[in-house]
């Protein structure tokens, strides 16, 4: 009885001490990391957003579907020298607060289109968006044209690739789904925080013992993982892993992949985008999208492919898309004087 008291009240202790380091360490890494930016009040919602740079067009960028605004920090940096820019957090990731609507590209649209309003950023805006955040983006300018200028879209997600119209990755979805589950009670009580900092600001022993523990499927993701936060620079790392870190941060992961079935039924049977120029970067190593696709997507769409990227076109070729924006401003810059002596 006296042994298994002692387990009980130790496990207590470490659950206690896990929960108390996850507390701790969530406000230290606001006050270190959050500053940069502010925090905008739409609704019953504060989103999260950071303004670079000064003159117009803004160029607005958004993130893939668990991704946050640190996706785009080089490339905002870079393009802050030359216009403004104003990149964000969706609500449930980063440093937002949780999301009050699911999370399919109208309800980002519109909450992206109060955040702007909120915080007073005036059109034209240079829309940008990667994966999901290319549809996030789409349904902006079908929402709101007189507002946008020119739309960058980088490896945007393919409705046809996912269910229902592709069926058979519905257990990817319903995958991720359970594994985000899953993290929110060990991020809770700081195991995340303490594999991930591992991983990402030490010697990454803990997070290899951790992933070996959890088998194929741990090892896996925590290659992905390294694979792809290693294109960033080192100097986010830490962010991301104060990002991920967070138990809301996987109830906002697992809300946005639970939304992707009703994402491709909104977006499927979508407008094009008219009067507006697109621009749209494929990967190499995927097949460049049909001429009856990309028509579907707008009427005046310019397909580049980027040679040497997979999907994360932005961390693999930065400077194609800088160069992407670069040009579409420009271009804006040239058209406002012309349309102004009409």
């Amino acid at each position: 009885m006296y042994i298994a008291l002692s387990v009980v009240a130790l496990a207590a202790v470490l659950v206690g001490a896990g929960f108390l380091y996850q507390v701790i360490g969530s406000h230290r890494d606001r006050r270190r990391f959050a500053s940069p930016g502010r925090w905008v009040e739409i609704g019953h919602q504060r989103l999260y957003m950071l303004e670079k740079g000064a003159g117009g067009p803004t160029v607005l960028f958004e993130a893939g579907i668990a991704a946050t605004n640190l996706n785009w920090f080089h490339i905002q940096e870079t393009v802050a020298r030359f216009t403004h820019t104003v990149s964000y957090d969706r609500g449930g990731l980063g440093w937002s607060g949780p999301s009050s609507t699911a999370r399919t590209p109208a309800n980002c649209a519109s909450e992206l289109h109060d955040l702007l309003e909120r915080a007073g950023i005036k059109p034209p805006y240079i829309l940008v968006g990667h994966s999901f955040g290319g549809l996030v983006m789409r349904r902006y300018a079908l929402s709101y044209p007189e507002e946008v200028a020119g739309v960058v879209l980088v490896d945007p997600m393919r409705c046809e690739e996912w269910p229902p119209m592709n069926a058979g990755r519905q257990r990817e979805v319903d995958r991720g789904k359970k594994l985000s589950g899953y993290a929110v009670p060990i991020a809770r009580f700081g195991l995340a925080r303490l594999a991930v900092t591992s991983l990402l600001c030490r010697s990454g022993k803990i997070s290899g013992q951790l992933a070996g523990a959890a088998g194929k499927g741990g090892r896996h993701v925590l290659n992905r993982v390294t694979e792809e936060v290693g294109k960033m620079p080192r100097e986010v790392w830490p962010i991301v892993a104060a990002h991920w870190s967070r138990p809301g941060y996987y109830v906002g992961m697992r809300d946005h992949v639970e939304a992707v079935p009703d994402t491709v039924r909104e977006m499927r049977d979508a407008e094009p985008i008219r009067d507006i120029p697109v621009l749209l970067l494929t990967p190499g190593k995927s097949t460049p999208l049909s001429d009856a696709l990309v028509a579907r997507i707008g009427d005046n769409v310019q397909q580049v492919i980027a040679p040497a990227s997979a999907h994360w076109i932005h961390l693999d070729e930065p400077d194609l898309v800088i160069q992407s924006i670069r040009e579409m401003v420009s271009a804006v810059a040239v058209a406002e004087p012309v349309a102004a002596g009409m």
